[in-house]
């Protein structure tokens, strides 16, 4: 990076006074940005490798250091902005596409923070979860048009497959390459502790972790790395990838420096080459191709597994999920615009896709107008934040969440979206074994526990506060929802009333 043009992005500030030149900040920092002076006899930092990712902050002994971001600032221009002339430069010195991680970050309008939850007053009183029964659990499946009872009352209807979940929340997808070993030992062990599931990413299963296979769920994705008959048969269901959130319409890249021997043995792939997912599977041009291949993995799982499909929120993506139910999937995982990733070209993360609050409603209503909602469960991701975000999303028509970003926060990330360096203090996306360590999976997964349980009071609380007992009872109840400062259109499709009415 050339030190003529760019100033730093952060300011490392350290009190000497506090400083006891102990070097942990420098054994920590994988981006080598303390380091100690023997003339000065005192640790220094290169701020221009700074990432932010405060390993060194919350490490010192002392607290000692302080990051900040960086004073100096390019002349005020509200259309040439600090980052977009940044930008530039670092295009113009490298020649390279910019990359990016961890979702879209631009001032976007946030739609779950815009939507208020309705409460029970008088008429229709509250319901004290610690007293009376709360049913949180979920089915994941296609639901047959009928139910037909033997004279006993016991269901004669033969079920399709269905997938049982304790929370009406799962583990996104993130592949064994993009985040550690550790990493998915703790969502893996978590998933399997809270009775929920845990998805494998387009990167196949590590032989370890197939002692979690009926809280596990498998992708095939368009490189179909790590795809047998085997590894089908292990999961709880299966399920095609054809987009996500952060990058719709963009393959996935893993580089050949980060596939390391178990990387190979787990993708079924050559040590060091790059494992490159193109964009399009070249066997899906067509709704009747998708449903080929949802027929062939059913058959391969002797139908005995839910296949399901996930796709990037996009404009059209109602007509788009329309045809993925009469395709024969069991369940849509839709990922909005600001889902996370491990790398992402960053002009298609900060311009391609929509938020996953108008994907969910416009999806449910298209499908409940078609007679066909019962078909299929949806599963709505990108940037679930809290149980708040959950119920409003349930209440907007899907019937389960998925979360990423949210899951690899508990484990200690700090958002400094650098995945793709492969860099990362905290030992969550990297496969470096003296990062990777740093990560304690006996503790990452007691941690992803307490998450998924605090949320599930908190959801228990807010149903009740509605006089709602059954988590089933919210799935598409919108007049649950009031919407705050939102033109009349976005009221529209959202199918939401503004507050007041």
């Amino acid at each position: 990076m050339s030190l003529n043009y760019l100033t730093p992005e952060f300011k490392v500030i350290r009190d000497y006074d506090k400083c006891i030149n102990c070097k942990v900040c420098m054994r920590q920092c994988a981006n080598e940005v303390h380091s100690y002076d023997e003339d000065l006899g005192k640790m220094v930092a290169d701020d221009y490798k700074c990432v932010n990712c405060q390993r060194c902050v919350v490490m010192c002994p002392t607290h000692a250091l302080t990051i900040v971001k960086h004073p100096q600032v390019f002349r005020e221009n509200a259309n040439w902005t600090y980052d977009a002339i940044r930008d530039i430069y670092r295009q113009a010195e490298t020649g390279g596409v910019l990359l990016s991680a961890m979702g879209n970050d631009r001032p976007y309008p946030i739609y779950w923070d815009k939507m208020v939850i309705n409460a029970s007053q008088v008429t229709n009183p509250s319901i004290d979860p610690l007293r009376e029964p709360m049913e949180l659990k979920i089915f994941i499946g296609r639901k047959p048009d009928k139910i037909e009872l033997d004279e006993n009352l016991n269901v004669k209807t033969k079920m399709p497959p269905q997938l049982t979940l304790n929370y009406p929340i799962m583990f996104s997808a993130m592949s064994y390459g993009s985040i550690s070993y550790n990493a998915h030992a703790s969502l893996a062990r978590a998933a399997k502790e809270l009775g929920i599931y845990y998805n494998t990413g387009e990167g196949g299963l590590h032989k370890d972790f197939r002692k979690y296979g009926p809280n596990t769920i498998v992708q095939v994705a368009s490189g179909r790395f790590g795809v047998d008959r085997e590894y089908l048969k292990i999961a709880a269901a299966v399920e095609i990838k054809i987009g996500q959130g952060a990058k719709p319409g963009i393959g996935g890249h893993l580089p050949g420096e980060k596939v390391s021997e178990d990387i190979s043995e787990t993708r079924m792939i050559p040590v060091g080459s790059d494992a490159i997912s193109p964009a399009p599977h070249h066997d899906i041009y067509s709704i009747e191709d998708l449903s080929q291949l949802i027929y062939s993995l059913k058959e391969a799982t002797d139908y005995k597994k839910p296949v399901g499909v996930k796709i990037a929120a996009v404009n059209n993506v109602a007509a788009i999920a329309s045809g993925i139910a009469r395709a024969g999937a069991d369940y849509i995982a839709i990922d909005g615009f600001r889902g996370g990733t491990g790398a992402a070209p960053k002009r298609i993360r900060d311009n391609v896709g929509i938020p996953i609050e108008f994907a969910i409603a416009s999806v449910d209503s298209r499908l409940r107008s078609e007679g066909i909602r019962h078909t299929i469960s949806l599963i709505a991701a990108g940037s679930i934040r809290s149980s708040a975000d959950i119920i409003k999303a349930i209440a907007l028509g899907a019937d389960a969440v998925y979360i990423g970003s949210a899951a690899l926060i508990a484990l200690g990330c700090h958002m400094c979206q650098q995945c793709y360096t492969g860099k990362c203090n905290w030992g969550i996306a990297t496969q470096d074994p003296n990062l990777v360590k740093r990560l304690n999976p006996e503790i990452g997964y007691k941690r992803l526990i307490n998450l998924i349980t605090a949320w599930g009071h908190e959801i228990q609380e807010m149903l009740g506060g509605m006089g709602i007992n059954d988590i089933e009872s919210l799935k598409g109840n919108r007049l649950m929802l009031r919407g705050i400062g939102m033109t009349q259109k976005e009221l529209d499709v959202l199918g939401i009333l503004a507050a007041g009415e």
